[in-house]
């Protein structure tokens, strides 16, 4: 889809305005007519931060998709599998309520894929209902009565911390999938020359690294590929796009405002580590809840090895050795996770 930003008008921008205050952000009086000014990026950017999104005042694909979902409250629609899987608040609510019963859905993601259908089936098949997989007025009514709490720990959140002491010393034979699509406005050749170097990194530490293109489509297709490699852990390169008074590598893992992936974060952690040993720098780690770690279904982290707007990284860009050191380092990483 089309990015929009400061500058941009239309009726588009009316739409995302009008979502935006839906949501409870306020706008200034003269914005609200369809034009894209500093109000309406100073909105964005708080939607963005509360919903663990790259805070950068643009409505691209994961801000755009996240308004969308934020519009959805339980009870509003009929929740079953469709292809594409329903997204929204809905389906995390009803994740959350699953898992506080005692129903696994998986991680409370928001979407409304396989896991989630069989827990409202046990759920269903619980309380004497026709076990249909469909969470309609009837089935979230009884979901109500039982009065599920809002702040327990979920299922998917402990049984993904106890699968990280059976991952060590895997790391031989272990497929490991290579996001190189980015955003589409990034210098491709730079992430493909990482995504090589990674590669080659892996494959001398004895895993089975397998690069996913652009080419292979938006983020949530992408996802779906490594999904279906049943790959042992997804690295997606990125090129950080702060100001160019930022520095220093950024590692970021699947979390919102009330979960997060154990797994995603260990591996995070292990990559920074390295990075910010090769660099000499200091690093960030982050949440975020963008399509390529929210989707995939193994451990996956987002690293921003370097910010291009800086003339100091970006001069590293240009530099083979660097590039290969990036690679190494982000390797070493991944080794740590799977080994201990």
């Amino acid at each position: 889809m089309r990015i929009y930003r400061e500058g941009d008008a239309g009726r588009e921008v009316l739409d995302i305005q009008q979502r935006l205050t839906d949501l409870g952000h306020e706008l200034p009086s003269g914005e609200r007519d369809g034009a894209f000014g500093r109000g309406t990026d100073a909105a964005v950017r708080a939607f963005q931060a509360e919903r663990h999104l790259h805070v950068d005042g643009r409505v691209g694909p994961d801000t755009w998709g996240q308004l969308v979902e934020a519009g959805f409250r339980l009870g509003d629609r009929t929740l079953f599998v469709h292809g594409p899987y329903l997204r929204g608040d809905d389906v995390r609510a009803l994740q959350r309520k699953l898992d506080a019963l005692g129903f696994d859905p998986g991680k409370q993601d928001g979407v409304y894929g396989p896991q989630t259908e069989g827990a409202v089936r046990d759920f269903q098949r619980n309380v004497g209902d026709t076990p249909d997989g469909v969470a309609g007025l009837h089935t979230l009514a009884t979901l109500e009565r039982m009065r599920p709490l809002d702040d327990v720990l979920g299922r998917g959140l402990v049984r993904e911390t106890e699968q990280l002491r059976a991952i060590q010393g895997k790391v031989r034979g272990a497929v490991i999938a290579i996001d190189a699509g980015g955003s589409g406005t990034e210098p491709g050749d730079v992430r493909q020359a990482l995504a090589r170097a990674l590669a080659a990194e892996l494959l001398r530490i004895g895993a089975e690294p397998h690069v996913i293109h652009a080419g292979d489509g938006a983020a949530s297709t992408r996802a779906a590929v490594a999904n279906d490699m049943a790959a042992g852990a997804v690295v997606s390169l990125h090129l950080g796009e702060d100001a160019p008074e930022s520095s220093g590598p950024t590692c970021s893992y699947f979390g919102s405002h009330v979960t997060y992936s154990p797994a995603g974060r260990h591996l995070a952690e292990m990559i920074l580590e390295e990075l910010e040993r090769e660099r000499g720098v200091r690093g960030r780690l982050q949440r975020l809840s963008i399509a390529m770690l929210r989707e995939t279904r193994m451990p996956a982290v987002q690293v921003e090895a370097l910010v291009p707007a800086n003339e100091a990284e970006a001069a590293l860009l240009r530099a083979p050795d660097a590039v290969v050191g990036i690679g190494r380092a982000i390797g070493e990483g991944v080794r740590r996770f799977f080994e201990g």
